[in-house]
Parts: C-alpha cells; structure tokens; sequence
C-alpha cells in the first residue's frame, strides 16, 4: 500500500525526527502543521490503545492517514513502571523523569529494563495497522550521555554496549523500539501491497 502523505500525531519533536528517519516513502507532516494543535488525552491502559487513540483522533478531525505511536520505560525493579506513565512519571519533565527513576532504584539488585512501543497507522476509511517494538537494556546509575531524550542518558543499551544518550541517532535508530514498531509496521504495509 503507497502512502504519500501522513500526519504524526506528536508534538514531540524527538519523536517526530525518529519517525520521519525511519519511516521511508512517505511526507511525514507533524500535526501542528497540517492544523492539529489540540492536546489528546491519552486514557488507554496499554501502549497499543494509547497509539490508537492519538492516530485515530487526527485522522478523523483532518481526513488524512495519521501515525502516533505511545512508547516508555519499563523497569522489571519498579513492577514495569513507569510504563504507560513514562512521560510524565514526575510531572516534572525529562529531567525530574530521570531523577525520580534513579531515586526510586537507588537500592534496586536488578536494574534489567526495556523500552516498548506501539505504532499505529489510522486511514481515513477506518483501517488500521499496528506495529510492535522492543529493545532490552538496563537502567544506569548516573547519566552518560547527552544525546536523545527522555529518559536516554540513564538507558544502558544491551544491543549497542552504551547508553542511548552517548549513541548517535543513526546507532539509536538502528536498535530502539521506535525503529522496531516502524519497521514492523512497514512490513505490514507492504503485505498489503
């Protein structure tokens, strides 16, 4: 299936720059730009319900195939949190982010974490695709790094050896869970042919 255009259904920047250096063959156009400037609740309890909600949102208001994706951090210490929560586990922004996880796993044994991500592609005509990424590390006791966001600085990277935050984005682009769902989705595009 050929898509020339589809809007992201983000308003992070970061996220938008992985989608569109990932996502191949398509215009990715950020929601703001295409006149979607309102704030989605995100009320689902999985990441999956969350992508969903976003992408079918903007595709309905602006009739145009829409792609979000939820993502975030689960710690095998912290029961899988923060989770859904990632972004505003503080409520505090990236930064308070990453003090309250080291705060919270000052005394944790078991530091294994991973990050996972939901995409999906919502049609105008009701259709939809998902895709699925994961990717294993575990959650550093300082920062290293000064690259990416979120939580990044703190994310050790079993595939490339160092934290996200000292990776380049072509390095984190090759591993992360974004690049993962995208990539799972885009095969799914193609079976569709």
């Amino acid at each position: 299936m050929k898509i020339e255009e589809i809007i992201a259904a983000s308003g992070n920047t970061g996220k938008i720059r992985e989608i569109e250096k990932i996502f191949r063959g398509a215009s990715i156009i950020p929601m703001r730009e295409a006149g979607f400037d309102e704030e989605i609740e995100e009320t689902g309890s999985s990441f999956r319900e969350n992508a969903l909600i976003k992408a079918r949102t903007v595709c309905r208001r602006l009739g145009k195939p829409a792609l979000a994706d939820d993502s975030g951090l689960c710690v095998d210490f912290l029961g899988g949190a923060p989770g859904i929560y990632s972004a505003r586990f503080s409520g505090e922004g990236d930064s308070g982010n990453r003090q309250l996880l080291l705060k919270r796993m000052r005394d944790a044994h078991d530091r294994r974490a991973h990050f996972e991500c939901a995409v999906c592609l919502y049609l105008p005509d009701g259709r939809m695709l998902f895709g699925v990424g994961r990717t294993d590390g575990r959650i550093l006791e300082e920062e290293r790094g000064t690259r990416g966001f979120g939580y990044d600085p703190l994310f050790f990277s079993d595939d490339l050896e160092k934290s996200f935050g000292e990776a380049t984005a072509r390095e984190k682009n090759k591993v992360s869970h974004r690049a993962r769902a995208l990539k799972d989705l885009m095969q799914k595009l193609e079976l569709l042919g």
